[in-house]
């Protein structure tokens, strides 16, 4: 029996930063606006799993587009105005805390970048997503990218827009709520957050109560 190849690069496979590739096959077979989504934030014990999705322009991409977890924050910030600026569209949509308790978050993510894919004020004709999985109820085709926030530039501005909004919204919450320490940590398990959730118990509706170590 014949083995379906994975779409698993290896390390030695995987470019040095993404690049445009993937957008411009697409490109010339038709299928243009092409997409790219990707989420921030499966795995924090607080907050939303953040969306985004962007539709980048091929005359002017931002030099420096990749995974947003291989940025510092300044990069980041700079990465994200440039998206803004030059992108065709751009689009954030997130999930809260208590839908991903009600499902999961894989669910709430993949829902996450069908949403922002759906409110891009241009419709694409194929998205890019980031992971193993293409989200469910896409208005248009779909294909998933192992690791594409390292391979396809689309994707990689998706990853930085992501993380920034996110980011944002939980120094918000740091500021709403200063016991947590929200805007240093993001919501993840950090020491700080949680030795704050010894001392003063979660927050609900925005701790997600269906992680551990709210389960125990």
């Amino acid at each position: 029996m014949s083995r379906t190849r994975s779409d698993s690069p290896t390390l030695f496979e995987l470019p040095i930063r993404p690049d445009f590739s993937f957008e411009r096959q697409a490109l010339r077979e038709g299928q243009w606006p092409v997409a790219g989504t990707d989420e921030a934030g499966r795995g924090p014990l607080a907050g939303p799993v953040v969306a985004a999705a962007v539709i980048l322009d091929p005359e002017r991409i931002p030099e420096g587009l990749d995974d947003s977890k291989r940025l510092v924050i300044e990069e980041r910030a700079e990465r994200f105005a440039e998206i803004l600026a030059t992108a065709r569209a751009v689009s954030v949509a997130s999930v809260s805390a208590l839908s991903i308790d009600a499902a999961d978050i894989r669910k709430a993510s993949l829902e996450a970048m069908r949403r922002a894919v759906a409110t891009l004020c241009v419709r694409p004709l194929l998205v890019l997503a980031d992971g193993r999985d293409v989200p469910p109820g896409l208005p248009c085709l779909g294909r998933a990218l192992v690791k594409g926030d390292q391979r396809s530039q689309s994707i990689a501005a998706a990853s930085i827009v992501a993380k920034v909004m996110r980011d944002r919204m939980m120094m918000r919450a740091g500021v709403c709520d200063i016991r947590y320490g929200f805007e240093q940590h993001m919501g993840y398990a950090t020491v700080r957050h949680r030795t704050a959730l010894e001392t003063h118990g979660p927050v609900m509706r925005l701790h997600r109560m269906s992680f551990a170590p709210f389960r125990e």
